[in-house]
């Protein structure tokens, strides 16, 4: 699933990762989240990218933070 929808290439935006075939950092989508903005404003902001590929990414995150195992998830990223 992810590199369905995941881009990271150190050829696209140093390497961040980004919406696959687009130059959209899945940060992005996070940070107009965070701001309330909602998805379909999001979309707006971004046509290149597409609303599976944002719900694809939010799935991706909710599967990892509701893994069994999310402590050596936590353990490794600190």
């Amino acid at each position: 699933m992810l590199p369905d929808v995941i881009t990271i290439s150190p050829k696209v935006m140093g390497g961040t990762p980004v919406f696959k075939e687009t130059r959209v950092p899945i940060q992005s989508l996070f940070d107009h989240l965070e701001l309330g903005i909602t998805v379909d404003d999001f979309l707006d902001d971004f046509p290149t990218v597409s609303k599976e590929q944002v719900l694809a990414v939010l799935k991706i995150a909710e599967r990892l933070l509701t893994a069994p195992n999310l402590n050596s998830v936590y353990e490794a990223a600190a």
